[in-house]
């Protein structure tokens, strides 16, 4: 049984918003939030209709804006805006390594939040749904992407939940902490 304490101590890092890219990739950040006794993290479903990653399940979170100071800053200004939950920076127990998109070109900062209980959730219009996901059971469905095409900037996973399946950015930074726990 996971506790709350052991991951927030095996996900604590050093946070550092900053992050140095070569105009290659357009920087963006999202929040991890886990919560509860019996740790959940919460998810997104994106609406069909958006430009970028339509209908995949997600962090909150979003690109870098000009009026961020940094990439902590962004993620805490999209997971209040997307799904109505202020997480303060010093919720933020740590981050994990950046991740690339593949089609959309986005270098991700992914930072983590883990609390004891939040707020109702209330998704705007960026957000379809809001998951709230049993983190254990959750990071036990990891496998290998199928998809060939998928694994060409380095090893993919997929992560399933209610028969949605989780694969790309988000199911790399769901491999990092399951690295994390593990460890």
């Amino acid at each position: 049984m996971m506790l709350l304490d052991d991951l927030k101590s095996a996900l604590s890092t050093h946070v550092n918003p900053k992050i140095e890219t070569d105009d290659k990739y357009r920087l963006a950040s999202i929040l991890v939030v886990i919560y509860g006794k019996d740790p959940i993290v919460v998810m997104t479903e994106k609406p069909k209709h958006m430009k970028f990653h339509a209908g995949e399940i997600s962090f909150p979170g979003g690109k870098l804006d000009s009026t961020d100071s940094d990439l902590l800053q962004t993620a805490l200004r999209e997971t209040s805006e997307e799904i109505g939950l202020a997480i303060s920076k010093e919720q933020v127990v740590g981050q994990l390594e950046p991740v690339v998109t593949l089609n959309s070109g986005f270098l991700i900062l992914p930072f983590i939040s883990v609390v004891d209980e939040i707020s109702p959730l209330s998704a705007n219009c960026e957000v379809e749904k809001i998951f709230h996901i049993p983190l254990e059971p959750f990071l036990k469905t990891a496998a290998k992407d199928p998809d060939p095409s998928h694994n060409i900037i380095q090893e993919m996973y997929t992560f399933e939940y209610q028969n949605q399946i989780v694969w790309g950015a988000s199911a790399r930074i769901l491999k990092q902490i399951q690295n994390c726990i593990k460890s």
